[in-house]
């Protein structure tokens, strides 16, 4: 499993594996439970987790570079059920994160993404850029 193929569902909670995409809607598999599944397009909209990316007193980073941070810090995850305990972890885990903007339900979301992250030994990896047109890769 890598992290690219990883998406979150509007309405679902939880992470799912993107198996296949097909017109109508995809096929995942949910890390929750291992269960596969067809979702609509017409019920569900999907972010993959490589685009999201976290507001910051500064640019944007993409939510690889939170999860990153999250995994080198000596940190205990707190319970994703303490906004307080969630708000306080992040102050001292990302304290770049801009926290007027960023709202305690992300943060509850982040928390159990990475838990999930682990458990299943998925390693967060930053979206390489894509070259524009007419450069050449190196």
């Amino acid at each position: 499993m890598e992290y690219s193929n990883l998406i979150s569902v509007t309405g679902m909670s939880g992470l799912f594996e993107l198996l296949t995409s097909k017109s109508d809607g995809a096929i995942a598999k949910s890390l929750d439970n291992g269960t596969t599944q067809f979702l609509s397009t017409r019920a569900h909209q999907f972010s993959h987790l490589e685009s999201i990316e976290v507001f910051t007193t500064h640019d944007n980073v993409f939510l690889a570079e939170v999860f990153i941070a999250m995994g080198k810090s000596k940190e205990a995850l707190p319970s994703e059920k303490d906004p307080k305990a969630v708000t306080a972890y992040f102050k001292k885990v990302f304290p770049k994160m801009d926290f007027d903007r960023v709202y305690a339900s992300d943060m509850k979301k982040m928390v159990k993404w990475f838990a999930q992250l682990q458990k299943h030994n998925v390693e967060p990896t930053i979206p390489a850029d894509e070259p524009a047109e007419g450069e050449a890769e190196a």
